[in-house]
């Protein structure tokens, strides 16, 4: 059986849930690829009638573990932009005897195994690594509707790293910001893509977001011989500052390391992926994260000095693709 709620947090939501009167809930991601997907389950369900789940990757199997333990009474447990997880097949098959119905949208990379697990449990798994999460919940959901195609084809430019309309980067740089989640994605179900509140909180944050990027350059190391590399340290924006030192640099793999050890990994070529899952962690062929498990000792030698042993072992994992 899933463990029972442990802190106030987890009380407050598995009570959430059980008293729900929404019949779709919506377990996703915390990014811009997760609100425009919510947008588009509002648009077809009503803002009534979905209820949300933001999850970090790290946090996503307690909460699935928090809904299967919860009576699904032939309700939804809609999943989107978050990958196989070791154990989800089993939290699935929980939820499933408890009456929830399980459907999984994903553009993240599975193994084949991994979809033959959920395969048996869900009514419908669609991984489709050419499109958005956003995409892939608008093509099902809401076929031939034009609001939700644009929001769909907005999202993917900032998500897949096309970089080719304004807006967004505009809205992905907003919603590094949790609490302007809501505001975005109520703005998205009506086709709105920017109002004073997005326009104030874009010019904040760009004016914060541009000294951030430039003091993580100064601080940057470049490494490799196959691939230029960089290994650079986080103050904001991860995306962003990948983005920034490879136009200013010509750099081929950008690694943005927070204090922690954890990064977010960006490539030209397209083994990010490949890379990230030797340091426990995954993604797409061009942006993904893992961490370098950093002890005491080695986060405070990164803060000081901005430099890690752990530089050389990611230089000769990278270059063996």
């Amino acid at each position: 059986m899933p463990k029972p709620p442990r802190t106030d947090d987890e009380k407050g939501l598995s009570s959430a849930i059980a008293s729900r009167t929404a019949h779709v809930i919506h377990l996703t991601h915390n990014d811009f690829d997760a609100v425009g997907a919510d947008a588009i389950h509002r648009m077809k369900y009503g803002k009534d009638g979905v209820f949300t789940i933001w999850s970090s990757v790290g946090k996503f199997t307690g909460l699935l573990s928090l809904v299967a333990a919860s009576p699904g009474k032939g309700d939804t447990l809609s999943i989107s932009d978050i990958g196989y997880q070791k154990g989800a097949d089993t939290l699935a098959q929980k939820a499933q005897k408890n009456g929830w119905v399980i459907e999984w949208r994903d553009h993240h990379r599975w193994r084949e195994e991994e979809m033959a697990a959920i395969r048996t449990t869900v009514s419908l798994l669609c991984v489709d690594t050419e499109v958005c999460a956003t995409g892939i919940v608008a093509r099902d959901l809401m076929p031939g509707n034009a609001t939700a195609a644009e929001v769909a084809r907005i999202v993917c430019d900032y998500d897949l790293w096309k970089h080719t309309d304004p807006r967004s980067a505009v809205l992905g740089q907003v919603l590094q910001r949790k609490k302007n989640r809501d505001h975005v994605r109520d703005c998205l179900v009506n086709g709105v893509f920017t109002d004073p509140v997005i326009e104030a909180e874009y010019r904040e944050i760009k004016a914060e977001m541009d000294e951030a990027m430039e003091n993580s350059l100064r601080h940057a190391t470049f490494a490799g011989k196959k691939y230029r590399i960089v290994f650079a340290p986080l103050y904001g924006y991860p995306s962003e500052t990948a983005h920034y030192i490879r136009n200013k640099k010509k750099t081929d793999i950008e690694v943005i390391i927070g204090k922690d050890g954890k990064f977010s990994l960006r490539s030209v070529p397209p083994i990010s992926h490949l890379i990230a899952r030797e340091f426990g962690g995954g993604g797409h062929p061009n942006a993904a994260g893992g961490s370098f498990s950093f002890t005491v000792i080695e986060r405070f030698t990164w803060w000081l000095f901005k430099k890690s042993k752990h530089f050389d072992a990611f230089v000769r994992i990278a270059e063996q693709y």
